[in-house]
């Protein structure tokens, strides 16, 4: 009986084992023979002299995984967000790619706020973000054909024009489009729960004369831009964080278990076959144990040897009780501050509460 052999190759993160599954769809007698499978199994079969080495491996519950090349999908269960990143094409359409690699990067001490993103540096979403410098990073809720919609998107090899002729989201203007009218800004997913609209910070680690090649070669730089063969970071300051009304409202005025979006958490591709994720489920809140909070006569303490022309009444110290140890003196100093360029030297209860007025404006 002739038998045929196919030999699938290439560079990690490039498709190969969603071809191979696409084969099995249309040709189900093959058997699919994984140089990973087979090392697992023999690893496990013939890595251990005897049992006694193989309980060692075993202690206290737990066994040493072997570490592999995308680790957190192939090496551990790791959560992670659902985002679509729009960037533009040379052509200048919107181009979307499910990403959940994307997390915040600088969230304080800046004078910005920053997120990384990881990805293949010969992905259509790394050219677009070398050429332009621009990018919108969506974020969907969990309802079923969005999930399915970022699987699509997320296959490897197909063009802008290709893969987003039949896109079942809706591309509207961002903030940044309405602010700059003669320039070209990714357009954002209107079915979205929050955008992040952004410009990549090329000047750090001297990633400002990346550009777009076939073939990345050594040097690579450590945290942005190329960062290896394969792989890119880009470092990316937040320019906008657009919100809808009921989630805007929930940031402004406290929430509840009811006003938070239907985040969905990926699992990534696993077992050569499916990409996973999880439903939302209500969020459950856990108070701050009241033995962690701080005594009335701390924040006393330390608010009457912070400035000499600044002092603060029992009432107002009494509203930062709550505030964690660790950043009782960035708030008195917050406080400090705002009385300074008020021309305050008393703060009282009600300067305490226009102090908080005035954070929430600035979420605002």
């Amino acid at each position: 009986m002739k038998k045929t052999i196919v030999l699938l190759a290439g560079y990690p993160a490039t498709g190969k084992s969603y071809l191979c599954n696409k084969i099995l769809e249309k040709l189900p007698d093959f058997l699919i023979v994984s140089q990973d499978d087979m090392k697992e199994k023999l690893f496990d079969q013939y890595g251990f002299d005897n049992m006694e080495e193989k309980k060692i491996e075993e202690l206290n519950g737990f066994k040493d995984l072997r570490i592999v090349d995308n680790f957190y999908q192939t090496s551990s269960f790791f959560p992670m967000p659902t985002t679509e990143i729009g960037t533009l094409s040379e052509s200048g359409q919107t181009n979307l790619g499910s990403y959940s690699l994307c997390f915040p990067y600088y969230i304080a001490g800046k004078d910005y706020y920053a997120m990384v993103l990881c990805c293949r540096n010969s992905s259509n979403t790394a050219k677009n973000i070398l050429r332009t410098g621009k990018c919108s990073i969506n974020f969907i809720t969990d309802k079923r054909k969005y999930f399915k919609e970022a699987v699509r998107l997320g296959y490897p090899g197909e063009t802008t024009e290709e893969k987003m002729k039949d896109c079942i989201f809706t591309l509207v203007d961002g903030k940044r489009a309405r602010e700059n009218p003669n320039e070209q800004f990714p357009k954002i997913i209107q079915e979205a729960f929050q955008v992040f609209e952004c410009t990549w910070v090329k000047e750090l680690d001297g990633a400002e004369n990346d550009v777009v090649k076939e073939e990345y070669l050594p040097p690579y730089h450590q945290f942005n831009g190329i960062t290896s063969q394969f792989g890119a970071h880009f470092i990316l300051k937040i320019d906008h964080i657009l919100m809808k009304p009921k989630y805007y409202n929930a940031i402004i005025n406290g929430v509840n278990a009811n006003v938070f979006p239907s985040v969905p958490v990926d699992y990534g591709y696993r077992d050569n076959k499916n990409f996973w994720y999880t439903r939302f489920k209500r969020p459950i809140s856990e108070p701050i144990p009241a033995s962690k909070g701080i005594s009335l006569d701390t924040v006393k303490y330390a608010a009457s040897r912070l400035d000499p022309d600044v002092k603060f009444t029992d009432e107002a110290c009494a509203k930062l009780v709550k505030v964690p140890r660790v950043f009782l003196n960035t708030v008195l100093k917050g406080c400090v501050a705002w009385a300074k360029e008020n021309n305050v030297t008393l703060i009282t209860e009600k300067e305490m509460e226009i102090i908080q007025d005035k954070r929430n404006k600035e979420k605002k």
